[in-house]
Parts: C-alpha cells; structure tokens; sequence
C-alpha cells in the first residue's frame, strides 16, 4: 500500500505587499508538490486589495492591526488554522525560486534525513541574492545559505555554537506534530522567533535541516541606518532569552563574517568597497551592543533605536 503524501500549508504574514507577494503566489501555485492550505495573516486591512487576490482559490485571509502585530506571536496565530501535516512559514518578500520548493523542503522533513536518530522537525531553504544585490550582501547570502545542505543536531553545539540553531522563517517548513507538541513559537518576541524555537527542537532532542536545493530569492541592500536598527532588535531579543542565548556567542560569527567578507573583497580586486564593509560591520555591532543593553536605555532612545516601536506599547 503507497504511503500518504504529507499534507502541506503555506502561512505568510503580510503588510502592505506587494507585486514580489504576487510573484510568490503565482510560483505556490506551479509548486511540483501541491499546497493545500494558503493562510495570510494581513496587518492593516486597508493595505489589503481583494480585487488582486480573487483568482488564487484556496486562500484565507485574516486581518490584524499593526498594534497586534509581533515576530512570534502573529505566526503563533497563524500556525493555529494550519489543518495539515506540514507547514511552510515565508515571509512576503521570499520568491521560490523555481516549482521545486515545496517538494525538496518536504523530502528534506521526511526522506532525506530518515535515518537520523534524531528525527527532523523543521528543514529552512536557501536564500538566493536578488540580481540588484550589492557584492557585500551577495557574500552575506553565500556565507549563510551555502551551496551544500546539512543537518544540525545537539552534538553540532560544540563546533557550530549559535549557528547550530540557525533556521530562518523567511522560508522554513515545520512538521506539525512536533510544532504543537513543543508548543511552538513564543508567544512574544521583537524578532528571532525562529531561533528560540529552533532552540528548544535541538533540547527536546529533535534536528535543524538545511535544505540548499529549496531556494528563494530573498535579499536587502540595508543602509548602515537599517543595519543599526536590525540588529538592535536582534541584540534585544537575545537579552530577552537569557536561557537560550547566555551559553553561546554570536559576536564570534558576527567577526569570522567580517573577516571573510574583507577576504573575498580583496580577491575579487575591488578594496573600495572595505570602507563601506568597515561602516556597515561597525553600525551592526554598535546595534547589537546597544539591545543587548537595553534595559540600561531611557524609552525614547529604545524607541529611536528599534525596527518594531509597537513592540515597545505600553
């Protein structure tokens, strides 16, 4: 007798999208491996043209107010209307980048890794640069998301540290099973609700697949400013989870990045983009010394600092 097919939803949290959110949609619907479910958590209503949306069937949309919106708490929400064995978390900027996204992050949940003692709860894709990509941000993309996929278990800790829970919800599928008995994502978080979950699958004794052949394209090109900024709110959210983030170092990853950048930099024979590296390395470690000391800052300059200011409501 054949072995049913998982079942596979899609949720994506949204504010104001755009014609990249179209894009997404329309590659979901060429998928090689069918989508059940289609779930939209929209922040703002009004930024919300049904007209656009009518001819993809199957899709449910709830509304929530920016105010409502949170990194972990909104996709919590989402992951609640999920009816199927799986669920694939995107972000609405994240364009599969061919029809074989949903069959290789399934596989990679269930066949690829089966004779793992660990079992795999969640597999996250690749990110792809987008062709405007600047040279620093490429080798960002290649540094994260390599070429070569893997599998991330407790024993990793030692030799990975902090990268042992990488997984990103830019586009990461989750077992459901797993999901609701762990009782998922935190119900508040300003931002790494991925990791803090990913965390507590590596505890509970479950492993971190990372599926290099399910590709998105997904990148920025972020000022120093929004550099500053993101990683406050990064900064923060490892102060918030002391027990999860005291044992382990990023800044270490954070400097071998630095470093490796200004390597590749100097072997493609182009030194005028370092002072650009040394500004941007130098406005996300100020960022990220700052969250990781918030509770020392008076609230005006939290909220001047932070990326989420309805984070910080009262």
């Amino acid at each position: 007798m054949e072995k049913k097919k998982p079942t596979v939803a899609v949720l994506i949290p949204t504010y104001r999208p755009d014609q990249k959110f179209l894009r997404i949609l329309k590659m979901l619907q060429r998928q090689t491996y069918p989508v059940k479910q289609l779930i939209i958590i929209n922040t703002e209503e009004a930024f919300w043209n049904q007209e656009k949306y009518e001819k993809f069937s199957g899709m449910e949309v709830h509304h929530i107010t920016r105010e409502a919106f949170d990194h972990g708490g909104t996709r919590r929400q989402g992951m609640r209307y999920v009816r199927t064995d799986i669920c694939i978390c995107m972000t609405q900027d994240a364009v599969p980048a061919d029809e074989h996204l949903v069959e290789y992050l399934v596989a990679a949940l269930t066949e690829d890794y089966r004779a793992l003692n660990d079992p795999v709860a969640v597999a996250y894709a690749r990110q792809l640069p987008r062709r405007d990509c600047g040279l620093v941000e490429r080798y960002t993309r290649s540094f994260n998301y390599p070429a070569r996929s893997m599998v991330k278990t407790a024993d990793d800790l030692p030799k990975l540290g902090i990268k042992t829970w990488f997984c990103s919800n830019v586009c990461a599928a989750y077992n459901m099973e797993i999901y609701d008995r762990l009782d998922g994502f935190v119900e508040r978080a300003i931002f790494n609700e991925d990791m803090l979950y990913a965390a507590q699958m590596i505890d509970a004794g479950y492993a971190i697949a990372y599926a290099a052949k399910a590709q998105v394209i997904h990148s920025h090109n972020y000022t120093c400013r929004q550099q500053f900024r993101r990683n406050f709110d990064l900064a923060v959210s490892q102060a918030e989870h002391p027990e999860v983030f005291a044992a382990v170092s990023s800044e270490s990853e954070g400097i071998r990045l630095v470093k490796m950048t200004f390597r590749y930099l100097m072997e493609q024979k182009k030194p005028w983009l370092v002072p650009g590296l040394v500004m941007q390395s130098g406005a996300k470690y100020l960022g990220y010394r700052l969250g990781k000391n918030y509770r020392r800052l008076p609230r005006f300059l939290i909220l001047r600092f932070t990326m989420n200011r309805y984070y910080w409501k009262e």
